[in-house]
């Protein structure tokens, strides 16, 4: 699309961004040259003296560290002098019979109790399993046993009682 005076409607809109990126581009370069130049005036007049001091006093600790020779062996005399003696390494041996003394168990010795020392059987665990199962199957064979005792008992009760009326039609016969 072509917008009055020949420009289209997306340069439009993209002369304000970069126009305002531009700017913020020269803010940040105004605000990095004016701290420039205060530091500059810091380094010259604008610093405490204190400050100045300190910066030195650094700058001089560094210059005039002493050199400490641990692994190097020199060959100049001077720096001979610098080298620490070769350091002997801790004794241990005290360290590990403390540690060796402190994990040593004390002996207590109690009642035994043999049941809880017997190992277990190796089917100790199914018969935990199968336990609540068979309580079930023994209540069933409980009912079942005591249902064929009453069906015994009915059964001699009959043949009593045909027994005892055979014996009373016996009876009234020889009468």
């Amino acid at each position: 699309m072509a917008a009055p005076g020949g420009g289209s409607v997306e340069d439009e809109e993209a002369e304000p961004v970069l126009g305002r990126l531009e700017e913020e581009a020269r803010r940040r370069q105004e605000r990095l040259r004016a701290l420039r130049q205060r530091a500059l005036q810091g380094k010259n007049s604008g610093e405490p003296e204190a400050k100045q001091f300190k910066e030195d006093e650094e700058e001089e600790n560094v210059r005039h560290r002493e050199i400490i020779l641990r692994n190097y062996d020199p060959e100049d005399e001077e720096l001979k002098k610098r080298k620490l003696p070769p350091a002997k390494p801790a004794s241990v041996e005290d360290k590990v019979k403390d540690q060796l003394e402190a994990a040593k168990p004390e002996t207590i010795i109690d009642e035994v109790d043999l049941t809880n020392l017997a190992p277990r059987k190796p089917d100790w665990d199914l018969k935990r399993d199968v336990a609540k199962k068979m309580e079930k199957l023994e209540k069933r064979t409980q009912r079942a046993i005591a249902e064929l005792i009453r069906e015994r008992l009915k059964g001699q009760e009959e043949e009593l009682a045909a027994a005892v009326g055979s014996a009373k039609q016996d009876g009234s016969d020889s009468d």
